[in-house]
């Protein structure tokens, strides 16, 4: 399986700006970890390929968490991406699979709920911090964010992201675009762009047959010239490590730590995000103990 990556372009005098990003492993080893279900796998993997892309528009060491809440069967949906396209996420429920919709796709929206909302918590260092929150329109995820950048960031955009999932409940093929136009763009620039993006193909069949994010744009821009100025890895990457976790124990006082002692004779964590395993000896608890 090809890497994944994600590409940065201007098109129309640098009055569009466009991602592209194919997402198919990243979106796999999440599915991997924390053994998805189909209707789960899409819901994820197209929360996931967004925030990948939406950290691209990040510097330095800034990142964001993206909240997916709808009320829905899968429960919160959080995902977390960076500037250097590491991302990781997670849904509350994996186990979440129905079967397709009435145009015959996997049915996001009958997971995520259409009752709540998207939020976006950006961390631009020293203590900066910016927050966007939009009730959740569709459950689809992508027309959910294309909402989210008109009303919060007031960045008129188009979203896109897709996954395809194989019988076996494994990753097909996953990727997405985000397209937005600057202030000052011509109207004649804007209806064909909008033209474009209303005839274009499902995401995931572009890349399942094996179309580049560079291929995604070109098709996209239809024949309009445009640059490219960053090709970046994505990738699945966790946080979690064994020092964090046993950070937080610590952080339960020693009264907690001693029952676990006591009563469980250790202690075991979870990462939510992966999936991981810490396992914590009766010694190793001791010295938490402050």
């Amino acid at each position: 399986m090809a890497d994944d990556y994600l590409i940065k372009a201007t098109a129309f005098d640098n009055k569009v700006r466009a991602y592209a990003a194919t997402s198919t492993n990243t979106v796999y080893e999440a599915q991997q970890r924390l053994d998805t279900w189909a209707t789960a796998t899409a819901a994820l993997g197209r929360t996931l390929t967004i925030t990948a892309m939406m950290g691209a528009m990040l510097k330095g060491d800034d990142n964001l968490t993206v909240k997916v809440e709808g009320g829905g069967p899968i429960g919160a949906i959080v995902a977390e991406g960076n500037a250097t396209g590491e991302v990781r996420g997670y849904a509350v429920q994996p186990h979440v699979d129905f079967d397709l919709n009435s145009k015959g796709k996997l049915d996001v929206a009958r997971a995520v709920g259409t009752d709540g909302t998207l939020s976006v918590v950006k961390d631009l260092g020293l203590k900066d911090y910016f927050t966007g929150q939009v009730p959740i329109v569709s459950g689809e995820i992508s027309e959910d964010f294309t909402y989210y950048f008109a009303n919060s960031e007031q960045v008129p955009s188009a979203v896109g992201a897709g996954v395809l999932v194989n019988p076996d409940h494994t990753v097909l093929a996953a990727g997405g675009f985000i397209v937005q136009v600057m202030p000052g763009i011509e109207e004649e620039m804007v209806t064909r762009l909008e033209e474009q993006i209303q005839a274009f193909p499902q995401i995931s069949t572009l890349i399942r047959e094996g179309k580049t994010p560079e291929e995604i744009l070109e098709r996209l821009f239809a024949g309009e010239s445009y640059k490219i100025h960053e090709k970046m890895p994505i990738r699945f990457q966790c946080k979690c490590s064994k020092e964090r976790f046993g950070e937080a124990i610590k952080g339960l006082g020693n009264e907690e730590i001693q029952s676990m002692i006591d009563e469980d004779h250790g202690a075991e964590a979870v990462c939510h995000f992966c999936n991981e395993t810490y396992h914590f000896t009766e010694q190793e608890l001791e010295e938490l103990k402050n």
